[in-house]
């Protein structure tokens, strides 16, 4: 065996060592671990051996240790892991209160669901690094999204604008001419334009208002955190006319924070019930221009209002021209979990229903400003619908 063959060998038994943690029975207990080796076993050993469960106590300090060793000694997609199975295992949501834990813990989406899940019971001394925690993940998460999103956007509303009867000064003749070359006449060495294509007049005018609707029960958290940073680029486009509103069995409108989505975040209050129904008489009221509005309901559908009441308001809303979409939820996760008989109910009646990642909502978004067919457009991006999965 070679060199290279044997500390590849040493490599596995390593990491097998560390994964069955070296007790007799495993086998490899007598797998030799360096220093650095040591310490990522201590950490694994903390957080998953079962004679162990709880062995970080309720000690801040002794835990931001914990995080700062597995943040040195594990790489980036480990860490997240092993933060959320500590929560879940070690009780740990009780210590982020403590500022100098949340200092030594790595910025994610689920730590940041997590803190907006305490929300306003972070005490004072913990706040701003909580703030800063989450900002710190948002900024990240803007900077992801905001130049497709923004290309997407204002790419959708420039090719919704064109208009087939342009006044004279609003003609594109480059255009016209083009889409009027069949129709040359030799005879006369010109081109009959039966068709104008031209661009409307915006004049940094409004062309289409957005409403997103977003469920702050417990379930949506990281939907929740996905749509305060979409609010925010989208209420940074002048042509758009942006509103964010948050509801359980109260309706609360954000538009007003939607330049931080900090702000945003701090203002939900994640839990408790459900209003579909009551979200969406408040969304009505808000659509002046039906036909210009677009409505994402971000919500599982588990209703704990008047279902019948929900699906008549969602079928006078799409009726008057509106344009709704129900995002079961908007996140990089999983299948979501929601009620089937309420999307399929929706779907019914034109409002699809489906779940949607980040990183499609920006074209989600152009599909609906440019009223393409939505059902069409998730089947195009293999996303399953309600309608489908019946």
């Amino acid at each position: 065996m070679s060199p290279a063959e044997r500390a590849s060998s040493r490599d596995r038994l390593t990491r097998w060592r560390l994964v069955l943690g070296g007790e007799e029975a495993d086998g490899i207990h007598e797998v030799a671990l360096d220093a650095d080796d040591v310490r990522r076993d201590e950490a694994l050993r903390q957080l998953y051996d079962s004679e162990r469960r709880g062995g970080l106590g309720a000690s801040a300090p002794r835990v931001a240790r914990w995080l700062g060793d597995i943040r040195g000694y594990f790489p980036s997609s480990v860490v997240q892991v092993m933060q959320a199975d500590a929560m879940d295992r070690l009780g740990l949501t009780q210590l982020l209160l403590e500022p100098e834990l949340m200092e030594a813990v790595q910025p994610d989406v689920n730590l940041v669901t997590t803190l907006v899940g305490l929300g306003r019971v972070i005490p004072e001394r913990s706040r701003a690094t909580a703030r800063a925690v989450v900002r710190t993940v948002t900024d990240q998460l803007e900077e992801r999204l905001r130049a497709e999103t923004v290309q997407a956007v204002t790419g959708a509303l420039n090719r919704a604008a064109r208009t087939r009867r342009p006044r004279s000064s609003d003609i594109d003749w480059n255009r016209t001419i083009a889409a009027n070359l069949k129709h040359y006449q030799p005879e006369h060495r010109t081109v009959v334009p039966e068709r104008l294509v031209g661009h409307a007049r915006r004049a940094q005018r409004v062309e289409r208002h957005i409403i997103l609707c977003i469920d702050q029960s417990g379930s949506m958290a990281e939907s929740v955190v996905y749509s305060s940073v979409f609010g925010a680029v989208l209420a940074s486009i002048r042509s758009v006319a942006t509103r964010l509103v948050v509801f359980d069995t109260r309706v609360v409108d954000l538009t007003d924070e939607l330049d931080d989505p900090v702000d945003v975040l701090f203002g939900v209050q994640l839990g408790g019930g459900t209003d579909i129904n009551q979200a969406l008489a408040y969304c009505e009221s808000l659509i002046s221009q039906p036909t210009e509005t677009i409505l994402v309901l971000v919500s599982d559908l588990y209703e704990g209002g008047i279902a019948e009441e929900m699906l008549r308001r969602a079928a006078a809303i799409t009726g008057a021209g509106t344009t709704m979409i129900a995002l079961l939820a908007l996140s990089d996760s999983g299948r979501p979990s929601y009620d089937a008989d309420h999307a399929a109910a929706l779907a019914a009646i034109g409002v699809p229903a489906f779940a949607c990642t980040p990183d499609l909502f920006p074209d989600l978004m152009a599909a609906a400003i440019e009223r393409r067919d939505i059902a069409g457009w998730a089947a195009a991006n293999d996303i399953v619908t309600s309608h489908e999965e019946d």
